[in-house]
């Protein structure tokens, strides 16, 4: 699928173009021509991967909400919406803010459109029909879901709308936008997506996909029975963790393995399909650039904290690849970061690779993989009164960084070990701020970084503010005005 979401139809390029002044771009083509595209299996399919296209924009930024707002991550040297995400200092003017509510409502709007044409034509014509429109829901309900995760209330549309209507949408309120559309969506997604695909069509999502998201969902909600049920039923499909945790950012290797559930897929040496993460989060220094084979720049962004070192117990095999301060040469000689005025001092190597030009790794981002399912489920165990049941799922993942298991414990240190044991897997892959807000612990705990009561969100972009211009139904989060 990497490949083939560098070759997208005519219907992406319509889409995009649909309407140029509307805050969500929501109101469909009204040409004869782009009816005329929704005509086919392929074209659906074609539409469905300029979907997968935005994504790959929009989570080329997503490591600013889920790493540098939280702790586990810092912007040692000063780079501008890096350092605003990392001291909370972050404006309602931001050109991140409003390229993440941009690329989110370009693919609601897509998704709409994609809905609302294929209910037109008949399995017949479409063989695909129940897959697509199971697969636009899933991806419509993950866009919403990070949405709120980000802005909070934010506008419900679920069908093409005109511009004129799309000035009325007001704000709707979290809640009714879960009930009403990211549970509904996925529930239909995991009833109506495969189990896997096969050929060029690996990476796109499935059924597992779609149930792990719902679990997370689930969780979130604090709706811990229903986050146990249908994450038990992720354990019964057949992932498993990879023996060797260094594997997972091993991008030689074939990355669809047994604990890939759900990726933003990116494709090196193919245009704009590459990712920037390494050239992101390699620092400067020319022997660690060298020895990693990153050519190209080098930002040194998404640094590691002395704070998250300090949290690895001995011999976790995980620590090295998480946070580092130096690399071990071919002969196994250490070299230390050395300070200097224009380089860090640490970085996470979980996305370092060879890299032939700037801004073009092979390196995904992880969405959801099988041991967060695993530590998903023991939450909700726990949250059960199931604190013994919640214990094995937490080995599992906790033995594979080489450690020993854990012993028997009550519901509140059970707790803390679980959200202890999710900073040591999942560090640097855009968990750790949504953890915080979602657990009701980020702001005590970043409140000494410079975080109000009100931060747990991000601001409204104010041009959006502006191009409704009525605060009755449009209004600025509170403390961002």
């Amino acid at each position: 699928m990497k490949k083939r979401l560098g070759f997208l139809s005519l219907i992406v390029l319509c889409l995009a173009t649909a309407c140029k002044k509307s805050f969500i771009e929501l109101a469909p083509p009204s040409t004869a021509g782009v009816d005329n595209l929704y005509q086919t299996d392929e074209d659906f399919k074609q539409a469905e991967l300029g979907i997968y296209d935005t994504y790959q924009t929009q989570y080329k930024d997503m490591w600013l909400y889920g790493d540098m707002r939280g702790d586990d991550s810092w912007d040692e040297l000063v780079k501008s919406t890096p350092a605003a995400m990392d001291l909370f200092t972050i404006n309602n003017d931001n050109p991140v803010i409003k390229s993440t509510w941009l690329n989110y409502y370009e693919i609601v709007s897509r998704t709409n459109l994609l809905l609302s044409r294929i209910e037109l034509v008949d399995k017949n014509t479409v063989p695909n029909k129940d897959v697509y429109v199971a697969e636009a829901k899933f991806l419509r309900a993950l866009a919403y879901f990070d949405l709120v995760r980000i802005y909070g209330d934010v506008p419900l549309v679920t069908r093409p709308i005109t511009i004129d209507e799309a000035y009325k949408t007001g704000r709707e309120k979290v809640a009714t936008i879960y009930s009403e559309v990211i549970v509904k969506d996925l529930q239909a997604a995991a009833a109506g997506l495969p189990a896997k695909f096969a050929g060029a069509d690996v990476g796109r999502a499935t059924q597992g996909a779609a149930k792990a998201l719902l679990g997370k969902v689930y969780l979130t909600l604090k709706d811990f029975p229903s986050a146990e049920t249908v994450l038990k039923e992720v354990t019964t499909m057949g992932y498993a963790l990879l023996p060797n945790y260094k594997d997972l950012f091993d991008y030689t290797k074939d990355e669809h393995h047994s604990e890939y559930i759900f990726d933003i897929e990116y494709e090196q040496g193919l245009s704009d399909e590459g990712s920037p993460f390494t050239t992101n989060f390699c620092p400067k220094n020319p022997d660690l650039s060298s020895f990693y084979g990153v050519t190209g720049g080098q930002n040194g962004a998404n640094n590691a904290p002395r704070s998250l070192f300090a949290i690895f117990p001995a011999g976790d095999l995980r620590k090295d690849i998480t946070a580092a301060d130096g690399f071990v040469d071919n002969n196994g000689v250490y070299h230390h970061l050395v300070p200097t005025s224009n380089d860090v001092q640490t970085f996470t190597a979980k996305y370092m690779t060879p890299l032939i030009a700037t801004n073009d790794s092979r390196a995904n981002w992880k969405v959801i993989r099988y041991a967060d399912v695993l530590l998903m489920l023991a939450e909700a165990l726990n949250e059960n009164g199931k604190p013994g049941e919640a214990l094995p799922y937490l080995n599992k993942v906790h033995k594979r960084a080489g450690l020993a298991d854990y012993g028997a414990m009550a519901q509140a240190a059970m707790r803390d070990t679980i959200y202890l044991e999710r900073r040591l897997e999942l560090s640097f892959e855009g968990q750790r701020w949504f953890d915080l807000v979602r657990t009701g612990r980020a702001l005590e705990t970043m409140a000494s970084h410079g975080m109000k009561d009100y931060m747990t969100i991000f601001p409204i972009p104010l041009s959006q503010i502006q191009l409704i211009n009525d605060p009755a139904i449009f209004p600025q989060n509170p403390g961002y005005d």
